[in-house]
C-alpha cells in the first residue's frame, strides 16, 4: 500500500491556492495502490476524497477529515497504440496525466479532436469525471471506454455507458451517491490529419484563452455552471459584478472574465472565496431569477 502521511496542507494542491489539511494523504502509484488504500479507508472507516490536480475544488479551510487519495504525476503514463485501417489512432491516457500534455501529444502525433485539452487545467481522471470541455467540444467526444475502480474492483466500460452529460457523467452521479469511486484510465480514438492546421488551431483556441480568461491569478476555471438559456459570466456582468470585492481578502470576481472567481496573490482563504461566491448567486438570483450552480466541487464543512 501507498505511504500515507498525516496532517497534509492541501492548499498546495489546488489552483486556488487555499484549503486546510488532510487528515490522511497518499499519492499511490498503482491501482493495485488504490485499491490497497480504499480497503483500508473502509477497515478504519475514514471518509475518501479523490484528488487529482485539484483545478475544480474549493476544499474546506477546516480540510478534509479523512483520508485524500491524490491520483498525480505517479500515474501518468501516456501511450499511443496502433492505427486502423480508417486513419484512426488508439491512444491511453492514465488519469494522473495532465490533460493539457495529453492535447499536446496528440497535437505532435497529428492527431485531431483533442485540440481543446491543450489549454484546460487538470488531469485526465477529473477531465473524465466531470466531462470537461471547452469551444464545442467535450471529452466525450474522443473517449472510447474508461477505466475505473468502484468496490475495490477494477472496471472498464464503453464511453457510451459512462452517462456523458454537460459538465457530469456515471462517475460524478456514483460519487456523489457516496460511493468511492476512482479513474485510473482513458482510451481515445483520434483521427490522423494535417499537423500544421491541428497547431494552428491549437494556437487559436491559446490566443482566445489568454485573451479572455484570466489565466495569471489562482482560481479554479470556471466558477458556474452554465444555465439553461443563459451563459453564468453574463448573468453576473450584468449584476454589476464584474470586478468586484466584498473586501481585500484576495478574493474577487475576475476583472477579465465575470465566470471566473479568482484568488489575487493567493491571500484569500476558502471562506473568502466561499463567501463571495454566495454573495454572487444570491445577487444573481435576485436580479435576473436565476440561481447559479457552482461547477467548482466544493468540499468539507463550513460555517
Amino acid at each position: 500500500m501507498a505511504d500515507i502521511r498525516k496532517n497534509e496542507i492541501l492548499k498546495s494542491y489546488t489552483t486556488f491556492r487555499c484549503g486546510g489539511p488532510a487528515s490522511e494523504f497518499a499519492e499511490p502509484s498503482t491501482e493495485e495502490e488504490i485499491i490497497g488504500l480504499l480497503s483500508y479507508a473502509k477497515k478504519e472507516n475514514r471518509e475518501v476524497l479523490i484528488l487529482g490536480a485539484g483545478s475544480n475544488m474549493l476544499i474546506s479551510d477546516q480540510g478534509f477529515d479523512g483520508l485524500v487519495i491524490r491520483i498525480s504525476r505517479k500515474m501518468a503514463d501516456i501511450n499511443i497504440l496502433e492505427e486502423d485501417e480508417e486513419g484512426y489512432v488508439t491512444i491511453e491516457a492514465m488519469a494522473g496525466a495532465s490533460l493539457a500534455l495529453f492535447g499536446n501529444t496528440c497535437t505532435r502525433q497529428s492527431l485531431e479532436g483533442a485540440e481543446f485539452c491543450c489549454g484546460i487545467p487538470g488531469n485526465v481522471g477529473g477531465a473524465v469525471f466531470m466531462n470537461a470541455g471547452a469551444y464545442g467540444r467535450e471529452i466525450k467526444d474522443i473517449a472510447v471506454s474508461v477505466s475505473y475502480i468502484e468496490d475495490n474492483e477494477l472496471k472498464e466500460i464503453p464511453a457510451s455507458e459512462c452517462g456523458f452529460g454537460y459538465r457530469k457523467s456515471i462517475f460524478e452521479e456514483k460519487a456523489s451517491s457516496g460511493k468511492n469511486i476512482v479513474i485510473t484510465k482513458m482510451t481515445a480514438r483520434l483521427k490522423k490529419g494535417d499537423k500544421e492546421k491541428i497547431e494552428a488551431y491549437v494556437n487559436e483556441l491559446r490566443e482566445k484563452r489568454t485573451r479572455s480568461q484570466p489565466l495569471d491569478v489562482p482560481s479554479a476555471g470556471s466558477t458556474f455552471k452554465r444555465p439553461e438559456g443563459y451563459y453564468a459570466g453574463a448573468l453576473i456582468e450584468g449584476s454589476g459584478l464584474k470586478g468586484f470585492k466584498l473586501d481585500d481578502s484576495g478574493a474577487q470576481v475576475s476583472p477579465k472574465h465575470a465566470g471566473f472567481v479568482v484568488n489575487n496573490g493567493g491571500t484569500a482563504s476558502a471562506s473568502d472565496v466561499m463567501r463571495l461566491i454566495r454573495y454572487i448567486q444570491d445577487k444573481v438570483y435576485k436580479d435576473s431569477n436565476v440561481r447559479l450552480q457552482t461547477e467548482v466541487r466544493i468540499v468539507g464543512k463550513w460555517e
